[in-house]
Formats: C-alpha cells, structure tokens, sequence
C-alpha cells in the first residue's frame, strides 16, 4: 500500500499564511506538466510496485488547471502506477475556480475527493489573508461540488486570526452544520519563515500570533466539533464517520510515499527524498534525469523519532506493541517513564497497549513528543 502526492506550484496571488512552494505565475506550465509526465517515467520503480490506494493533487492551486490538463495527469498516473479501483483521490481547490461546470468536469474525471480552501467565512479576514474569494463564494462553491456528486468534501479553516475575536469564530464555525461537508482541517495562524506574515511581523507591520488566542479557539472548535458529530482524529483533523482522510493518514501511519513536482517529498520507509523547491531547478533536473535533489536515510533513533510525533498528533495514538516490536522493550519502557514522570495525567491515557492524547493533550502533541525524543 502507498500514496502518491503531486504538487501544482501555480497561484493566481500569495496567501499571507501560505508557507508552501508556489509561484505567481504559469508561464511555464506547459513545460512542468511535461516534466511530470517524465518524473513518472523516472520514479515509477520508487514505491517497488506497490499499490497506489490515494492519489493528492496539493499546492499551489491544482484547480488553476483545465480538466483537460488534469485528465492528461491522471492517464498518466495510471500507465506508469497501480492503482486500485477505488483509489482515494483528492484536489485541493480554491472557492472562485469551483463553480457548478468546473465541478461536474472534475468528478467526470474520476476525482472523487474534494480540499476546498475556504479558511474564513468573515469577509475581513479573507482580505486580511490575501484569499481572492469572498465568504459568499466559499458556500457556493461546496454547494457546486455537492451538486456534482462529490459526497467526500473537506474545507479548511483557519483560526487565531487576530482581526476575529472569539464571537465571530463560533459564528463561522455555525456554518458548518449547514454545509454538505464530511471533513474539516482547521489550521492556527502560524508565520512559516517563507509566509508574507512572517516578514510583516519581522518588520513590525502586523502584530505577533496571539497564541492564547489560537489556544483559546481551539477549544471553542474542538467543543463545537463534538457536539455536532465530527470526530476529531487528529490534531487539526476532523471527520464524519467513514470520512477520514485516508491520504493524510497514510503520512501519519509512515506508509510509503511518493512526491511528484517541485519541492514535493518521497518517502520509502528508511529514506526520504525531496525535489528542487525551485521551479527552474525542478525543471532543470528532470530535464537531466535527476530523480530527486537531495535525500537523507533516517537512522533508527530517527525512525522511532518520526513514529512519536506523527502517531501521538491522532486520537489512534501508539500502539506500545507494535512500538516495542520496532524498536525494544527498552526503548518502550523508558517512553511509559517519561509519560508518567514529565506529562500532566490529564493529557494523556494509558489503556491496554495503547498510549494516546486526549483532546486537551493534543494541543501539546509536538512538545510532548519532543520531550521523549532520542537525540
């Protein structure tokens, strides 16, 4: 089992927040189309034959693509890989390219999931964020997918947004019972060292993330969550029953992976590679039949590092039998000490074979993980 994710560089403007490889321009987008096609043909043995169960369309903005460009992709993917018939397959996309017609096109093509970057439905906020649709559009466009026969429909959100105070955030979160959605990603506001947010704070334009802010809408979204039926399976992840993200999933379980386009990452299970984060590079070394930029082999301390912080960010949490097949009795032990010496009780619970987060602990997850890092 595996995934494959391919990476759409192209915006139509930047994001803010955005922290992703993109570029506000298409002037070479015939040409990376085509070094896509090749980046198949050349990493076609990557993943040994295994069966490709998700496929994910990321950005940038894979819906700056006509259906005629995607469908070439997509026959493409299915001459060089094996993918199972019921393959998950995921296109994000912004609310002003989803009206009914680009919709319908979409499903024709087999795509199956939709990642609808709506982040606010307060008019101000999407300004403030840079996003070129306004919160009118975002409903009309989940209603677009919906009508296309989309049954899987995610949105994103994005909170700590300091131009929000608490009060309009449960108003935007009160939309959501009425929207035919089966998924939601919510995100805090966080400057990326790349983001436009980041250099305005760096240059005293904008004020620091409010992080009792973020931490205070957290609760209100993890509340509002339950009380309308969302599980919530991982830290900024929430489903209808039979509607978790299976692509996502598949990265916080270590299945393998392959990344197609620039700045995407691969990952076998030992190694990792990642490509150009470069449009010219990218193109350069596909071109050269260069099959990724760099690479680094991760080393057991590594492995079980990678294990802690992507399994302790779902509600799953470790499996402490299988954690002490990978890696020692030892090693297993000494995670259960530091659990019950340095993690307050409430943040965690302990049941069988099984060490998870509860949804309070959860907001600390990466720290907690680190804290039980072997260096």
């Amino acid at each position: 089992m595996a995934g494959i994710y391919i990476h759409i560089p192209f915006c139509a403007s930047k994001c803010v927040y955005c922290g992703f490889y993109s570029v506000v321009s298409t002037v070479h987008r015939e040409e990376y189309l085509s070094a896509l096609t090749r980046e198949m043909e050349l990493r076609k043995d990557y993943l040994k034959g295994a069966e490709i169960r998700t496929l994910y369309f990321g950005g940038g903005t894979p819906t700056l693509l006509t259906p005629a460009e995607l469908a070439s992709l997509l026959a493409d993917l299915h001459k060089h890989f094996p993918i199972v018939p019921d393959a998950e397959i995921t296109l994000e996309g912004n609310p002003e390219q989803l009206t009914a017609d680009y919709c319908r096109e979409l499903r024709a093509l087999g795509i199956n999931r939709l990642s609808i970057g709506v982040q606010s439905f307060h008019d101000p906020v999407l300004r403030f964020m840079g996003r070129r649709h306004t919160a009118a559009e975002a409903i009309e466009a989940v209603h677009n997918a919906a009508a296309a026969g989309f049954r899987n429909l995610s949105i994103d959100l994005i909170y700590g947004v300091s131009e929000r105070n608490d009060e309009q955030w449960l108003s935007e979160l009160q939309q959501l019972p009425e929207l035919p959605i089966t998924h939601l990603s919510a995100y805090a506001l966080t400057p990326e060292e790349n983001s436009i947010l980041y250099k305005q704070i760096q240059n005293q334009k904008h004020a620091p993330v409010d992080d009792d802010l973020a931490a205070r809408q957290y609760g209100l979204l993890t509340a509002f969550a339950r009380e309308h039926g969302l599980e919530h399976y991982e830290i900024s992840n929430f489903a209808r029953t039979g509607f978790h993200s299976r692509h996502n999933s598949a990265y916080w379980d270590s299945t393998p992976y392959l990344g197609l386009g620039a700045a995407a990452h691969s990952f076998n299970g030992t190694s990792r590679q990642w490509n150009a984060s470069n449009l010219a590079q990218y193109l350069r070394d596909i071109h050269n039949g260069v099959t990724c930029h760099e690479s680094e082999s991760l080393a057991t301390n590594d492995q079980y590092n990678e294990a802690l912080l992507l399994r302790l960010r779902t509600r799953d949490g470790l499996d402490l039998q299988k954690l002490e097949n990978d890696y020692g009795t030892e090693r297993c032990q000494e995670l259960l000490s530091y659990f019950k010496q340095e993690v307050p009780s409430e943040h965690y619970t302990l049941t069988k074979n099984r060490l998870c987060l509860t949804e309070a602990g959860l907001w600390f997850a990466d720290g907690i993980a680190g804290g039980a890092f072997i260096v």
